[in-house]
């Protein structure tokens, strides 16, 4: 007999936690400088959870067609300004 896919924990611990136990928020207000040591431990500040970074999108073009690209786009644009223009 198979465990219901509701009951399975798999999903929820690999995902980032949102709330922080005491230790983490005080290491993370000391890393900030928002306590120090001896100071109250009840009633801390808010303190926002990380964020996963973005993932960058990748570029259209391979890195070298742009680095072949940029020097001809460079010695087109003097060509445009020496014409000369019409009355």
């Amino acid at each position: 007999m198979s465990i219901h896919s509701s009951l399975k924990s798999s999903k929820s611990s690999g995902g980032q936690r949102n709330v922080w136990t005491r230790v983490e928020r005080l290491l993370t207000l000391q890393k900030a400088g928002r306590w120090k040591e001896g100071q109250r431990v009840e009633g801390l500040p808010k303190v926002r959870t990380s964020f996963k970074a973005k993932a960058k999108k990748k570029a259209d073009a391979p890195a070298g067609d742009a680095k072949a690209a940029a020097p001809a786009a460079k010695a087109a644009a003097p060509a445009a300004k020496a014409a000369p223009a019409k009355k």
